[in-house]
């Protein structure tokens, strides 16, 4: 349970922001679409491990 304690001086909009902030922190809506449809171990791990492979080209395209 997220828990955002309101001030009486405080901003309404503030602390949406801040409930915002750490429900987005939490990875709750990450992990629905995530199980939402089911993917099999081995289509995770190649989808990881290509990206792994991209983020390393992009870092030594950026190095020349």
């Amino acid at each position: 349970m997220i828990i955002v304690p309101v001030k009486d001086g405080d901003n309404i909009e503030r602390a949406l922001k801040k409930f915002k902030r750490k429900f987005e922190k939490t990875g709750a809506i990450r992990e629905l679409r995530s199980r939402k449809n089911f993917e099999k171990p081995s289509v995770t791990k190649r989808m990881a491990h290509l990206k792994a492979v991209y983020v390393q080209h992009m870092k030594l395209e950026e190095e020349q």
